[in-house]
């Protein structure tokens, strides 16, 4: 899986706006960390972000992607255990103990 490293930190994506998650929405451990989404989402192009998610996921994955509208990047340095935790479709990272969750 591609990730996103500057200077020791992981870029993770995550949707804070009510209504659609990011992840909570597709379940697909990869656009967390895309380094291709977090590039856009840097240069403000979220319009851009459903398109290159069926490009590159296609049929593979069954994909919901409003939350795209809202996304923003967290950084965690390498190797933090995380998870995405969801009210409403608002998302945030929660740092977790070393054997639970994602590793940035």
């Amino acid at each position: 899986m591609e990730k996103e490293i500057r200077n020791g930190k992981v870029a993770v994506l995550y949707s804070p706006g009510f209504g659609a998650g990011w992840y909570s929405w597709i379940h697909v451990p990869e656009i967390l960390f895309d380094p291709e989404i977090v590039a856009l989402v840097e240069e403000n192009k979220n319009s851009e972000i459903p398109a290159l998610v069926e490009k590159k996921y296609g049929d593979e994955f069954l994909y919901y992607t409003g939350g795209a509208d809202d996304l923003r990047i967290e950084w965690l340095p390498v190797g933090t255990r995380f998870e995405i935790s969801e009210y409403d479709g608002s998302e945030g990272v929660r740092i977790l103990a070393p054997d639970d969750g994602f590793t940035a």
